[in-house]
């Protein structure tokens, strides 16, 4: 079984529970650690391994934190059997009642949930970040997808010099924006 083939079996196979409880938000959520506890089994099922990589990473005023997320088939020697994905997360500084290496390390924790989302599969309709607002929306708005005529439509705007916020409000207005867009855009604004 090649390792497209074993990452496509545990992406069908794979189930995660949100165990995670936001009584503020009042929403359920998965965790990294969650994911990390999903998969475990995987690994001995289909000869496999995960291996996640975090780096700290700088663009203009922003330092972010950079998560890879890697299936490693241990079956085979060649250079082609893994498969990986990556995200992002901004580490907030002003975020109060943090220390710093709390910031750093939700920032951290946050891009992997997301690196392994991403190599996964693993829906994230109905996580909390697209479910956290206020008002319910009554209509399912389509997704702005990485590369589409409508996100370089944006990093046009934001290229020249357009507010972030009101680039983001109009895609919002239009578009289910995932956390992983609007961190690309934003760093798009520090250029």
């Amino acid at each position: 079984m090649t390792i497209l083939e074993k990452l496509q079996k545990i992406q069908v196979e794979l189930k995660v529970a949100k165990q995670q409880r936001n009584a503020f938000g009042n929403y359920n959520y998965r965790s990294a650690e969650d994911i990390l506890e999903s998969i475990k089994p995987f690994e001995a099922k289909y000869k496999v391994v995960f291996k996640i990589t975090d780096e700290l990473k700088e663009l203009g005023e922003h330092i972010y934190v950079d998560s890879e997320a890697k299936i490693i088939d241990t079956e085979s020697i060649d250079r082609e059997s893994s498969i990986s994905s990556t995200a992002q997360a901004i580490i907030d500084f002003s975020a109060k009642g943090m220390q710093m290496p709390q910031r750093t390390g939700a920032a951290s924790s946050y891009a992997k949930k997301y690196a392994l989302g991403n190599l996964l599969l693993l829906d994230d309709t109905k996580d909390s970040d697209a479910t956290n607002d206020s008002v319910k929306k009554s209509v399912a708005l389509p997704i702005l997808k990485l590369g589409s005529a409508e996100f370089k439509t944006a990093v046009s705007y934001l290229e020249k010099g357009t507010d972030f916020d009101k680039v983001i409000k109009s895609l919002k207005n239009k578009f289910t924006v995932s956390p992983q867009i609007e961190t690309t855009l934003k760093l798009t604004t520090n250029k």
